[in-house]
């Protein structure tokens, strides 16, 4: 399957339906077992057969932010997408950690077994420290993946938009999809159309000087955070802003802030760094740490337009329609 071919899996037909495989995994801090017994049952009601990770709920004897060394949260990652039987592998909650399994990865074999059996690319979801995740396998291995709500945290069980949302991304295709919450407005006018990418934006300013940063990709760049202090926020940016990050991008799409100081003062900070780039950039427009936070598809192409007018005709964002 060419590249091309590859990212826009997706778009004329759904990525999952009943009967597939899904692995869960997770390559960040411990689960539960009671967000674990709940996120099982949650995918397996949409008729999907669940392997869980073998390390999923086994905290670091000594960093118990971690569900276990480096090698054995890595190992459960690698077999997950290396099974030929699995359509998905599923994150099923962030914390800490992705980012320390990158460099002991073979990207070589993992792109050896990347598609299904269908031929299709198998697909990544999670989200929070999963930019890791993300960003790695758009560069390594050129596949689409869904930065969404992990089924093993609260906002998954509390919000059943979040679970409706999820489901509709996993379930139907992705070609022509309309993702502007309804706090969505411009912070800065203009038309854009690219490659979706980002995530977290401390993940992403923590990844600079890495192999998966050393090239600043071009298209529309997704930022959002959580519980960090203004201070940081900054920083953060300072750190994309020299990195070459914010002048490469198309575009640019502001999520969720949740316990992130105050939202006027995040506003002010986002209008420094961004307004003056010459790109649109949309405020609030929901996915992240929102409690209904949005799905969006990255490694995908993609348009948005941005205006003062507002409503629907001032604000859009949206996947590509798949080709002819």
């Amino acid at each position: 399957m060419r590249a091309t071919a590859m990212r826009d899996a997706y778009l004329g037909s759904a990525p999952l339906q009943p009967g597939d495989t899904v692995r869960f995994v997770s390559p960040s801090g411990p689960g539960k077992p009671d967000s674990l017994a709940r996120a099982v049952a949650f995918y397996e009601a949409w008729g999907l057969n669940v392997v869980v990770g073998d390390h999923v709920l086994q905290p670091h004897p000594r960093a118990t932010y971690l569900a276990g060394p480096d090698d054995v949260r890595r190992q459960d990652l690698v077999e997950a997408w290396s099974d030929p039987d699995t359509d998905a592998v599923v994150c099923i909650r962030g914390g800490y950690g992705a980012m320390r399994l990158l460099d002991g990865i073979d990207w070589a074999a993992m792109r050896e077994t990347a598609t299904r059996r269908d031929g299709r690319p198998k697909l990544l979801t999670g989200s929070s420290d999963i930019t890791a995740l993300h960003e790695a396998f758009r560069v390594h291995l050129d596949v689409p993946t869904l930065f969404c709500p992990m089924a093993g945290n609260d906002v998954f069980r509390d919000s059943e938009p979040v679970r409706d949302d999820v489901h509709r991304w996993l379930f139907e295709p992705w070609g022509g999809r309309r993702i502007v919450g309804p706090a969505t407005e411009a912070l800065a006018e203009g038309a854009a159309a690219g490659l979706f990418t980002g995530g977290n934006l401390a993940l992403l300013a923590g990844s600079q000087g890495s192999k998966e940063a050393a090239e600043p990709p071009d298209g529309i760049l997704f930022l959002e955070d959580i519980n960090e202090d203004i201070y940081r926020l900054d920083g953060f940016l300072l750190q994309l802003r020299r990195a070459g990050r914010l002048s490469a991008a198309s575009g640019i799409v502001l999520g969720s802030w949740h316990g992130c100081a105050d939202l006027v003062g995040v506003r002010a900070l986002m209008h420094e760094y961004l307004a003056d780039l010459g790109v649109p950039v949309l405020w609030e427009q929901g996915f992240g740490h929102d409690p209904h936070a949005l799905s969006v598809p990255l490694n995908v192409k993609g348009s948005m337009r941005a205006s003062f007018g507002g409503g629907d005709h001032g604000v859009t964002l949206m996947v590509d329609e798949e080709s002819s």
